[in-house]
């Protein structure tokens, strides 16, 4: 049973938890702004109030931006230009003498955690070192979600309910002192009883449960998350903060009685005069200033280039009498290289982006899994499922991995014998990398040759309450939405590719993050093929004739899904093509497999074990043996070095080398005047990318406090997030290997459309608005007729003049990519 607490601190917890890290358990890792709290502020004030509360860094150092200064990474005119922005003419001497060589003071030391250092320095007790082991043995005990042999006591009826049992009902002993242990079983102890003996004054509660909550903020926002979202366990568990506030006060009671006796007074009556409260407002320093402005100038440095080469665009050059094929992949920045190449290798093919879930938000049931998993964004609620039947079991069972290794007798005898062979599996593993069935492959996640249940034979069909399938209906909005919103409307090729991502990995803890965030971490396959079933579907078709598309009876598309990893593809349902497109299908095979060695050779120049001077099909097969080796930190760098989204038509950027740095999302301003297809685009790519971005930019300009620091000392804590040992924090966030080679950027969103449609359409969308108000992303639309840019800021759209006026044209690409695994500026595509 929670113990009851008053109105007041209700409303204080609430808030704590919206503070506290909003991380997910590993297997629903999905990016998010990790400043989310403070997202109804503008960005540079959210950032200097985080730091100044919480002693976070939220931007790089100054030291660090004079060196990227110095290197030419921040051009001086763009420097230039926004400190006369903000500062004027007449105060910009000063300023930029201040950014280039004044002293400037530090940041201060934070807020929180000042009057839990009164512990330290009053009665030299260390209330961290004296509770947190217990505590966080508690909680990973009590949330374990597979790793323990033993199961904790009545996880059923709450956090607090197990530990009174286990209290109850164990040999030893928890709390050691008569007077915790009295107030632990005492159904009237009410929080604010606790709070009174350890603070003495309700002045002074919501500080302390600031300062002891932000002293292991992973495992608190763990709970606040999991108390919210009980689904995102897959053995439920019911804990709430509240609970987890109750048990670490008793905790510290009880050493407190323990080191001290029962003779030691509350907090208040040792407390320094000039405590600033929490979430103080933030007043306008030197050091910040300072800080803003070189912030905006390395994001403009990019960010001018950039526009200035979309606007050189060459649209008329990419028009085509005829189209090969045509292939949809997901928007995701790691999909920008592959379809440079198809395009490359392929000049009369044509190549789409869009959100990885292709309009088709469901839940898909594998036959040999026990939970269902969401294949669409996280903020979705599907109310449909997909179920798996006819399919091969592809999670074989290993000998070397079993639980009755964890017991006295079965661990002695399994040491002695498999215990050899595993050490000699490892060892050839390191030497010689290959499968096991530790291996995580988005492969894996769904037969191929299985069958799906897309199509609903009747809507009465249901499973744990969701529709099994789509109806015609729904499958006709689906499609419709999709190809709409893309572009694709008419010249439809032979063939139509549809295809999702996924990444492949071992021993990789994040591996959520590689998958595709719109399918909330999944891999993309089972929305491919049933995206591929709607366009094949001649009911469906017909339907879509009576909307304005008319789709040749010759076309047919194609499921599929790349790798990420290991740059691989696989098809579906092959079995229903043409004769024709088959052939087609094999000549295009081709194109897929050159385009696939090239682009993993590309991004083979950021890794350090791999010689990227070789050809590019020997360079693919290191590539892929990385995503198998046992001792590989970084299969694939993820989303790292991120900084765009660029929402218009293909032909509109297709000239521009942008080094894997976009999320590239198809749109066709004259298919959408209104900006009805681009608000869904929008309401997606703000939160999503930017929830990417910002995931990244925190995490690399503060990997200890906002990312996961290194992965190496991490140790899985019951297999929903990783902490440093076996007693440490969870660490949320990103390690250092997926963060050190980001260059911390606020994204730019580029729309081509009319600037007043753009408005418009933004301004219909609260939530999504306060992205671009308070420019967490930047945004910048491009006048589809003129080519004028203009910068959203204020309010509304201004316009903005390049300082760049050309753009280096790369002769020969591949030269230059092998030549350094900096990131690279922006090129003109020969």
């Amino acid at each position: 049973m929670t113990p009851h607490v008053s109105s007041d601190l209700h409303h204080v917890i609430h808030e704590l938890g919206h503070f506290l890290p909003a991380q997910a358990p590993l297997k629903d890792f999905v990016h998010h702004n990790t400043l989310h709290a403070f997202q109804h502020l503008p960005f540079h004030e959210a950032l200097q109030t985080a730091a100044e509360n919480f002693g976070y860094k939220t931007y790089l150092s100054v030291e660090s931006f004079r060196e990227l200064y110095a290197k030419n990474k921040i051009n001086e005119d763009i420097l230039d230009r926004v400190i006369l922005a903000h500062k004027g003419k007449k105060e910009s001497a000063k300023w930029k003498d201040a950014m280039l060589h004044k002293d400037c003071k530090k940041q201060p030391d934070a807020i929180v955690g000042r009057i839990r250092k009164v512990w330290q320095s009053h009665y030299h007790v260390n209330l961290d070192k004296e509770t947190h082991t217990t505590l966080f043995r508690m909680l990973g005990s009590y949330l374990d979600q597979g790793i323990a042999i033993w199961k904790f006591p009545v996880p059923s009826k709450g956090f607090l309910t197990a530990i009174r049992n286990l209290e109850s009902n164990s040999f030893t002993n928890l709390f050691k002192t008569e007077r915790a242990k009295i107030l632990l079983f005492d159904p009237q102890t009410k929080l604010e009883d606790l709070l009174d003996i350890l603070v003495g004054s309700k002045v002074y509660f919501r500080q302390y449960l600031f300062d002891q909550q932000f002293a292991h903020p992973g495992w608190s926002g763990m709970v606040a998350v999991l108390e919210h979202q009980p689904q995102s366990l897959l053995d439920k568990k019911s804990i709430s903060l509240n609970d987890l506030i109750f048990v670490e006060c008793l905790l510290e009671i009880d050493a407190l009685d323990r080191r001290l006796g029962e003779n030691w007074d509350p907090l208040v009556k040792h407390l320094p005069e000039d405590l600033l409260p929490i979430l103080t407002k933030t007043e306008g320093k030197e050091y910040y200033e300072v800080l803003k402005m070189w912030q905006e100038a390395f994001e403009w440095t990019y960010f001018d280039q950039v526009i200035r080469g979309l606007q050189l665009s060459h649209e008329k050059d990419f028009k085509k009498e005829a189209t090969s094929f045509q292939a949809l992949f997901c928007i995701d920045d790691r999909c920008c290289s592959v379809r440079r190449y198809i395009e490359r290798f392929a000049p009369d093919s044509q190549t789409f982006g869009t959100a990885g879930f292709f309009n088709i938000p469901f839940f898909f049931q594998p036959e040999h899994g026990k939970f269902m998993t969401k294949v669409c964004p996280a903020p979705v609620t599907p109310t449909h499922v997909i179920r798996e039947s006819e399919a091969k079991l592809r999670h074989e069972k290993d000998s070397h991995f079993s639980k009755h290794s964890k017991g006295i007798f079965g661990g002695w005898a399994i040491s002695q014998t498999m215990g050899f062979w595993s050490a000699v599996k490892m060892a050839k593993n390191i030497f010689r990398p290959g499968p096991t069935s530790a291996m995580v492959s988005s492969f894996s996640h769904m037969d191929p040759k299985g069958k799906l249940s897309i199509e609903c034979k009747s809507t009465d069909h249901k499973y744990h309450g969701l529709q099994v399938g789509f109806t015609l209906e729904e499958m006709t909005n689906s499609l419709e939405g999709l190809l709409k919103g893309i572009g694709l409307v008419k010249n439809f090729a032979p063939l139509v590719y549809i295809f999702g991502h996924g990444a492949s990995s071992v021993n990789n803890t994040h591996y959520a993050g590689y998958d595709c965030g719109a399918c909330s971490g999944r891999s993309g396959s089972v929305n491919a093929r049933v995206g591929a079933y709607f366009g094949n579907h001649p009911e469906v078709r017909k339907a879509l004739e009576e909307r304005g598309i008319s789709i040749p009876v010759a076309t047919q598309f194609v499921g599929g899904l790349h790798d990420t990893t290991r740059d691989e593809m696989e098809f579906y349902d092959l079995d229903v093509l043409t004769e024709d497109n088959m052939l087609r299908h094999q000549n295009n095979l081709q194109t897929f497999e050159i385009a696939l060695d090239y682009n993993a050779k590309e991004r083979s120049r950021r890794f350090d074990t791999v010689d990227s001077t070789q050809e590019a099909a020997k360079v693919h097969e290191k590539v892929k043996l990385r995503a198998l080796s046992l001792f590989e930190p970084r299969p694939e760098w993820n989303h790292a070095t991120n900084a765009l989204c660029v929402i218009g038509k293909r032909e509109s950027n297709k000239h521009l080398f942008l080094d894997k740095r976009a999320f590239l999302n198809s749109y066709d301003y004259g298919i959408d005047p209104e900006g009805k297809y681009l608000l869904n685009i929008v309401k997606a790519v703000a939160p999503v990318c930017g929830g990417i971005n910002l995931e990244y930019y925190f995490s690399r300009v503060d990997n200890q406090r906002l990312g996961a620091g290194s992965k190496l000392p991490h140790n899985v804590m019951g297999l929903i997030g990783v902490a440093n040992g076996i007693d440490g924090d969870l660490r949320p966030g990103l390690p250092r290997q997926m963060i050190n080679i980001h260059d911390p950027l606020r994204i730019l969103i580029t729309v081509e459309h009319f600037p007043e449609t753009v408005l418009k359409t933004i301004k219909t969308h609260d939530a999504t608005y306060e992205w671009f108000a308070n420019e967490w992303v930047r945004l910048v639309t491009i006048h589809p007729e003129t080519k004028e840019a203009f910068l959203f800021k204020g309010g509304e759209f201004i316009p903005y003049l390049p300082l760049a006026k050309d753009i280096e044209k790369i002769q020969n690409l591949d030269e230059l990519l092998v030549s350094t695994s900096e990131n690279l500026p922006v090129y003109l595509l020969s």
